[in-house]
């Protein structure tokens, strides 16, 4: 993927709250109370963690689908963590941050009804974009316009993997702002870069 060529979003904190009380009440409003909260590991961890504090659901559990490592798109997706709770006989609702390509829905629907006999599967999300093969039952956003969003929780990895492809790369926290703001049109937090270049020298998201 060549970086110069998409738009980044940021999402803060403040936003990813409140988008998903608005996720949480279109759930309510929709009158569907399910039994069980899935997240779709990583991403989905913590929405589906505020959504179920909105929707007063304290049953919760997790697979993981792997597609996406940072800025980069793994061919493919695939079940890395199996589902192992017994969700027959209950209503989902199944959690993640972003509908992309709609990849990962197809898998994670195809491994619960595989595992189990669910009463309804529907799907949450924070952003869908419309070239997904897949359209998520709620969600906050639509994105016509296809970018890369970077979540709170994934702000490292999808940082230190930009620097990473800097050219020439950047000495300082002003050279790694300059060029965002060439590429992107984007501000990013000065203890968020010194955070990601403090981890990149650490080489704790490799090299």
């Amino acid at each position: 993927m060549n970086d110069k060529s998409i738009k980044w979003e940021l999402v803060s904190w403040e936003i990813f709250y409140d988008m998903t009380r608005q996720l949480a009440y279109l759930i309510q409003e929709d009158d569907y109370r399910p039994d069980i909260i899935i997240a779709i590991a990583r991403g989905g961890y913590t929405p589906a963690r505020i959504l179920s504090d909105y929707l007063g659901v304290m049953d919760m559990t997790s697979f993981k689908v792997k597609h996406y490592r940072s800025l980069d798109k793994q061919p493919g997706a695939r079940i890395e963590h199996p589902l192992a709770a017994d969700v027959s006989g209950r209503r989902i609702l199944l959690v993640d941050d972003v509908s992309d390509s709609g990849d990962t829905f197809d898998v994670a629907i195809d491994h619960i009804n595989t595992c189990a006999n669910p009463i309804e599967i529907r799907t949450a999300v924070l952003h869908h974009k419309i070239v997904s093969k897949y359209k998520p039952t709620y969600y906050t956003r639509e994105v016509r316009e296809w970018h890369w969003i970077t979540y709170p929780w994934a702000v490292m990895e999808d940082m230190t993997a930009h620097i990473r492809k800097m050219s020439p790369a950047p000495t300082t926290v002003g050279g790694i702002a300059k060029n965002l703001r060439a590429e992107f049109e984007i501000e990013v937090p000065t203890q968020i870069l010194q955070d990601a270049m403090r981890l990149r020298s650490m080489k704790v998201w490799g090299e």
